[in-house]
């Protein structure tokens, strides 16, 4: 229960109440919802990929180890392995930033806040997180389940809220969206729901935060994958409830146009105190998500440093309380920092254009990889030096949800754009230029 909160409240967050305008106004009518479907089906494909490494592999440190152990811990594995942990140091204080940032954006609607201090409010709400994460994996534990029904208790007021109080029959807007799906053309609706898609995904990434944690899991061949399906499903339908919700009472136009939708439905419905209220019970959200998103990061530099591949301060542990605390110092304040530079609007594509590559589509085509191991006579295994591997969790219809899930990456890396691939190619370059001269230091591979 405690690993489907984590990943629960790490999927919320302030996602959804920040993207679902500009997804409406992205796709530009009311088969927007067609983003929001693929968001959640690229997510549970993805999840079975996630779920056979999780169950395979339950070690501190998520993508690092998989991408270790099926390119080999000795040779590629070494370079992937560099490169996800060198970007896991940009993009994930980018993914704390981007929540605090939202969170800035929420709290003006309760009062009015300029530039300079919204910058300071998302700044120090980073360094709260960073207070509360100060602890044992336990303490941790009996938090996120608190902050989970409150995330649950948000969304279902919201939705029961907004399916009673509507004017827009959701019959209707489901017919409208048929009728908008067909009469548009096929490849303006490919590109449109693309490009929205790009901005969905985000507000379903996290549904396999607890892989990062794997190591603390109990039962874990079966809580893993079993948290991150129950994870997506539940999340899926949450956001289809709340689209309909929010599109049965506000029309199109104002609601794509709106920075504080949730409020703004709220006011329309109940008045300005509920719609207060309301944005209360979303900073709340946005924050339980945060707390989630940095503790499962923080592990990662840790696992990198434990294995000798990254540096031996990320290694150390708190001398009473056991945790990670240097690699969550400083994943949270490199995010204070990026929380009081960026703005929101351009960190949600750059985390994804960063993150698709090494991450998504190397771990899909590394699990191949271990499959195709897995099949070999174990003294062929051993003469390449590469264990054989078990698998407690098999996707159904392997491999093709793993295929799957790596033509829909691609996909996705295009639609977000040409700027963004090449910022992201350019922070992988930078890993690769960098993991050489360390592995040229160290004579490891491919120089030793």
């Amino acid at each position: 229960m405690q690993g489907t909160a984590l990943n629960m409240i790490d999927m919320v967050g302030i996602g959804p109440f920040v993207v679902l305008p500009l997804v409406m106004k992205t796709i530009g009518g009311p088969h927007f919802l067609l983003a929001w479907a693929l968001g959640a089906l690229i997510s549970l494909i993805d999840a079975s990929v996630w779920s056979e490494l999780g169950a395979a592999f339950p070690q501190a440190g998520g993508s690092y180890r998989f991408l270790k152990i099926a390119y080999g811990e000795q040779k590629l594995g070494r370079l992937m392995s560099f490169l996800y942990v060198w970007q896991t140091l940009i993009q994930a204080p980018l993914v704390v930033a981007s929540g605090a940032i939202g969170f800035a954006q929420y709290a003006s609607y309760l009062y009015p806040l300029d530039d300079l201090t919204r910058r300071l409010v998302s700044g120090g709400v980073v360094l709260l997180v960073i207070a509360l994460l100060y602890r044992r994996i336990d303490g941790i534990g009996r938090i996120s389940v608190l902050l989970w029904l409150c995330v649950l208790g948000t969304m279902g007021w919201l939705i029961l809220g907004g399916l009673m109080n509507g004017t827009h029959p959701v019959g209707q807007l489901l017919s409208d969206a048929w009728t908008a799906t067909e009469n548009a053309s096929p490849l303006v609706l490919a590109a449109t729901v693309g490009a929205a898609s790009v901005k969905t995904i985000y507000c379903y990434l996290g549904y396999y935060n607890i892989c990062h944690l794997g190591g603390e899991i109990q039962k874990p061949e079966r809580n893993i994958p079993l948290s991150m399906f129950l994870s997506v499903i539940g999340i899926a339908i949450l956001y289809s409830l709340l689209n309909l919700s929010v599109a049965s009472v506000l029309p199109f136009e104002k609601a794509a146009n709106s920075p504080f939708i949730v409020s703004t439905m709220v006011e329309t419905m109940y008045g300005s105190g509920a719609a207060r209220f309301a944005t209360l019970l979303v900073l709340i959200v946005a924050f339980s998500s945060l707390f989630a998103v940095l503790l499962g990061y923080s592990r990662v530099p840790y696992a990198a440093a434990v294995d000798g591949q990254f540096f031996s301060a990320f290694a150390k542990l708190h001398p009473t309380r056991q945790f990670p605390y240097v690699s969550l110092l400083f994943l949270g304040g490199l995010a204070f920092v990026f929380s009081l530079l960026f703005k929101l609007s351009n960190v949600i594509t750059a985390i994804l254009a960063m993150r698709v590559v090494v991450q998504f589509i190397g771990q899909a085509v590394g699990l191949l990889l271990l499959h195709g191991r897995s099949r070999q006579a174990g003294i062929n295994a051993s003469q390449a030096g590469l264990p054989a591997v078990t698998f407690p969790f098999r996707m159904p219809l392997y491999p093709v949800p793993a295929l799957l899930a790596i033509a829909i990456w691609v996909y996705i890396f295009y639609s977000t754009g040409r700027d963004y691939m090449l910022s992201g190619g350019l922070v992988m370059a930078l890993g690769m230029v960098a993991y050489f001269i360390s592995a040229r230091v160290k004579r490891r591979w491919p120089f030793g």
